[in-house]
């Protein structure tokens, strides 16, 4: 089986040449959009690595997310306060809205799988800096902000060095597929995370729960060594100074995201979602100890179940793919995830399983739509920007959940947790509701594949 494709229009009037995959977008956008360069020709045995260095991820993915289920417990049952939870997700948050930029830039220029194997390593150090604090019995919450943050910089190189090589390594018809994949991954550590994290809080000092984290960091790690990640060719690749060429790359990516009408609404939504949601979610272990009077287990189980929507929503965007229209996969799972929330938000307290349902059902569909916006930037942006771009989206994605959180802290500690979650529910509809009347929108990430035997 081949793909036929169809040539593109260039901002010089020219045409780019033997594209795989045709990505079908509105007159005015295709032309607003830089030069696409020539797709190269994946090979399957690229796909097999890229599967290898996903097996790596996976177990770093999980004993990450376990370490951070036991510190966010760790503040939350020592200060039981709503602005130590906001402060520690602003640590998380502040070095994606100021570093994420810069790392783009970055990533573009120098090798993808070095990035991903220094980013792993550093990140795994910091773990061993703190599980050292806490031996010495010295660990304060500032200690667990720093590394949350040292942490969270780390993954601004991370995240788009990974996301950047899959369109070099994965065939472009596969690549909702592969993304559907790596959100079940997440719900499969959110499964797994919180319950070995709740059991190992009973038997294990904290020291030792931290280096679980540094162990399974190590099999991420391993597969990189082995395997050679493709770069993007492009003459448009400069090797000017690094300073000047850094600033003119992150102008570069901003300008891209700003002519591509399909990428400013992404853009905007991302900002919005990320105003609401990531204050909704951060809130969650106080929404567990006030409103439903639980505990660690409860906890688990809350997360548990999310991590079960997600597995089963990734599984089942992998298996499907969508949707041919991607952005019409997205806002469907965008609207349902907003009445879950809001249902989770209107819970008594002595309905827990109703909170729980909700949260398992907002998780199914948090992988149907990330998972299809990912795909979507993937197929449209040209591998030697991608960089850039994933990290435009991670820095303007969150630069309003500062504020959010500052809200979400204060609310919260007035007027009851359960409120955010409504407020949460309520803007997610909105912003479905405003892109699905939006015609130019909706084809987003819309592809024609032409299948012809060999």
């Amino acid at each position: 089986m081949t793909l036929l494709s169809k040539n593109e229009p260039n901002l010089d009037g020219s045409t780019t040449n033997a594209h795989q995959v045709s990505i079908v977008l509105p007159q005015t956008e295709s032309m607003a959009v830089e030069s696409l360069q020539e797709i190269p020709i994946l090979k399957p045995t690229q796909m097999k690595d890229y599967m290898k260095i996903f097996g790596g991820q996976a177990f770093s993915l999980v004993g990450s997310a376990l370490v951070q289920f036991a510190l966010v417990w760790w503040l939350t049952y020592t200060t039981g306060s709503a602005v130590i939870l906001s402060l520690a997700t602003m640590m998380v948050i502040l070095p994606q809205i100021l570093v994420s930029p810069f790392a783009g830039a970055l990533v573009d220029r120098w090798s993808r799988r070095r990035v991903m194997i220094v980013s792993d390593t550093l990140s795994a150090l910091a773990i061993v800096v703190l599980a050292s604090l806490w031996t010495m019995g010295v660990v304060e919450f500032i200690h667990v902000f720093a590394v949350m943050a040292v942490r969270s910089t780390l993954g601004s190189f991370q995240w788009p060095a990974l996301q950047a090589s899959a369109s070099l390594m994965v065939p472009e018809e596969h690549l909702s597929r592969v993304n559907g994949m790596y959100q079940a991954l997440q719900g499969l550590a959110k499964i797994a995370a919180p319950a070995m994290g709740a059991v190992l809080l009973v038997f294990l000092p904290m020291q030792l729960i931290l280096m679980v984290d540094v162990a399974t960091a190590a099999l991420a790690v391993l597969p990189l060594f082995m395997i050679q990640v493709p770069e993007p060719t492009s003459t448009e690749l400069r090797h000017d100074s690094v300073t000047s060429g850094v600033i003119e790359d992150i102008v570069e990516g901003f300008s891209y995201m700003k002519n591509w009408k399909g990428g400013r609404f992404i853009a905007v939504a991302m900002m919005v979602i990320n105003f609401v949601l990531i204050p909704t979610f951060a809130l969650t272990p106080l929404l567990v100890l006030r409103h439903f009077a639980g505990g660690a287990f409860e906890l688990a189980l809350i997360e548990s179940m999310m991590g079960v929507g997600m597995v089963l929503g990734g599984i089942a965007l992998g298996v499907w793919g969508g949707f041919r229209r991607r952005m019409l996969t997205a806002l469907m799972a965008i609207l349902i995830a907003s009445a879950s929330i809001v249902l989770v938000g209107i819970t008594p307290a002595n309905l827990i399983q109703l909170a729980v349902a909700g949260m398992f059902l907002a998780g199914m569909m948090i992988p149907l739509a990330s998972g299809s916006i990912m795909a979507i930037v993937q197929a449209v942006v040209p591998p030697h920007i991608q960089g850039r771009v994933f990290t435009v989206l991670i820095s303007l994605g969150p630069i309003m959940t500062p504020i959010g959180l500052g809200a979400a802290g204060a609310i919260g500690d007035v007027f009851g947790i359960q409120t955010w979650y409504l407020i949460g529910g309520i803007l997610l509809a909105v912003i479905g509701v405003f892109a699905g009347m939006n015609k130019s929108i909706l084809p987003l990430g819309e592809i024609t594949i032409d299948l012809e035997e060999d």
